[in-house]
């Protein structure tokens, strides 16, 4: 599967000054990955956002955002966000900022 570049690049531009990043083919698309943790990617043309399990629930309640089901099977704490939620750069950003803040509150992996 594609996925779309120039979203990607959006995230790298925002993601390359932080310590510890590494990109992955992930899902048919590109994972960002922060201390051994992916915290975002693009799959296709959504944006792929990890989070707190506790909070799934609230951001699904948030306009053009859905499970993240891969091999439908739903997970707590993964979840797409469409393009049409992703056009203006703080918009970008707030996603950025929950999967990074989550990404780095996990134990680190080698």
């Amino acid at each position: 599967m594609a996925y779309d570049e120039k979203r990607a690049d959006r995230i790298r531009k925002r993601l390359r000054k932080q310590p510890g990043l590494t990109e992955k083919k992930r899902f048919g698309g590109v994972g960002f990955v922060r201390t051994g943790n992916l915290c975002c990617g693009v799959r296709g043309r959504e944006m792929i956002v990890r989070l707190d399990p506790e909070q799934t629930d609230e951001a699904l309640a948030q306009p053009h955002t859905r499970v993240f089901d891969v091999d439908a099977r739903p997970r707590k704490g993964w979840i797409l966000v469409d393009p049409k939620r992703l056009t203006a750069d703080r918009q970008l950003a707030k996603w950025i900022g929950i999967a990074t803040k989550f990404a780095l509150a996990l134990p680190a992996k080698p």
